[in-house]
């Protein structure tokens, strides 16, 4: 045996203060063994009676928390013993044991440890030591888990006030938006059922209706299919995102001029076709193309710029709007989210734009990036995966393409 695994080396440094005679006592009490890596010698709860002193090599502890996080305590290595409670009473093991390099140890199990104490006055008073430390120690890691713990509960609580505020101002918005369509919509149904507008205005009057009609249409459309999301994935097609892009700009166009703002396309040439779901795509564009122009009250240029990125096509959406503040960024992807007051400005929406647009392009497994600088615009950037050959062509569920 090596010096450096020799236990009449080791086990002084385990026990300080033993003499050479009460180390060849402890040695004739114990057996050598040797074990691989990823070998289990306490189990956690397990009811064992072995007391372990590493000679070579080391060993992890973990202890599992909360029924499901197994949670690494500590790392032991030569002159280390583990397993000492076993021998003192008949109580469960309180954490695993294992080696994570090949080890070799003396063990020694509770009747041969109980001959040695009791002729050995210094290795019971260096249990004694060793035992009271490691139940100081054990003490803290539970003191600081619970103040982890604490922590984790606090932020947890913290953030369900937050998302329960955001859901009644959510509540108290879309019944605004809602009841300011319907209110208009049945005020003038009501005169032309009593025949209060006159002929030459009923067109007129019939367009407003419709208008609103549209409005809450869309409303309920974009609730309906945030919900219709959650339960159903699109299967995905071969999809022209050109087309798709140029579908929504011409969607869009009298939005834009109203706002004196102009949708400028550069698209390269040849782009391949992305994998996805081109109504949940339209939709997800739609929600960037109509929040570039809605937070442009200026005017100005909106571009859409379409690049082939090998592997991706790269969408960037770049308005000359009023920009988002940087302590906004991280929430305006959250469900509810709505930013309605920038300065004297007012702006209408119910802040599902955005969530519904990030929710589509993580179903597409593409990536959704935001730059902005208050009053200099934003710049929404996605990435959408080229469609490959062998991939199954399948229909998009009716269900998630379904509108009112």
């Amino acid at each position: 045996m090596t010096t450096q695994r020799a236990p009449s080396k080791i086990i002084p440094r385990a026990f300080p203060g033993i003499t050479p005679g009460e180390v060849a006592d402890l040695i004739s009490n114990s057996q050598l063994k040797n074990y691989p890596a990823g070998t289990v010698l306490c189990r956690e709860n397990a009811l064992e009676d072995t007391f372990y002193l590493i000679l070579e090599g080391e060993v992890e502890v973990t202890k599992v928390i909360n029924n499901n996080e197994t949670r690494l305590l500590k790392t032991l290595g030569a002159g280390d013993f583990f397993g000492e409670m076993a021998l003192i009473h008949n109580a469960p093991r309180a954490a695993t044991v294992k080696s994570i390099t090949p080890l070799i140890v003396l063990e020694i199990n509770r009747e041969a440890f109980d001959r040695v104490l009791k002729r050995s006055s210094s290795i019971a008073l260096a249990m004694v030591r060793e035992i009271s430390r490691r139940l100081r120690e054990n003490d803290k890691m539970a003191i600081d888990d619970l103040r982890m713990r604490a922590g984790e509960l606090a932020e947890a609580y913290q953030k369900l006030a937050e998302l329960d505020l955001a859901r009644r101002e959510f509540l108290t918005n879309i019944a605004h938006q809602l009841r300011t369509p319907l209110t208009v919509a049945n005020g003038y149904l009501d005169l032309i059922q009593k025949g209060t507008i006159p002929p030459e205005r009923l067109p007129e009057a019939l367009d407003t209706v419709a208008r609103n009609v549209h409005t809450i249409m869309a409303l309920v459309n974009d609730i309906l299919f945030v919900q219709e999301m959650d339960l159903i994935m699109a299967k995905f097609k071969p999809v022209n995102i050109e087309e798709v892009v140029q579908k929504v700009v011409a969607a869009y166009a009298e939005k834009a001029a109203q706002n004196h703002v102009r949708l400028l396309v550069e698209a390269a040439p040849g782009l391949p076709p992305v994998s996805g779901d081109a109504g949940h795509l339209e939709r997800a564009l739609a929600a960037l193309v109509d929040n570039a122009i809605k937070f442009s009250p200026e005017g100005g240029d909106v571009h859409i710029r379409l690049a082939d990125q090998g592997e991706q096509v790269r969408i960037a959406i770049q308005d000359q709007g009023i920009g988002i503040p940087p302590d906004k960024l991280p929430k305006i992807f959250n469900r509810f989210y709505h930013l309605d007051r920038s300065g004297d400005q007012l702006f209408e929406g119910i802040g599902l734009g955005l969530a519904i647009t990030k929710q589509v392009i993580d179903q597409h497994k593409g990536r959704l990036e935001v730059e902005s600088q208050p009053g200099r615009g934003s710049t929404f950037t996605l990435w959408l995966n080229y469609w490959k050959e062998d991939e199954p062509e399948e229909e998009t569920d009716s269900k998630t393409s379904a509108t009112m």
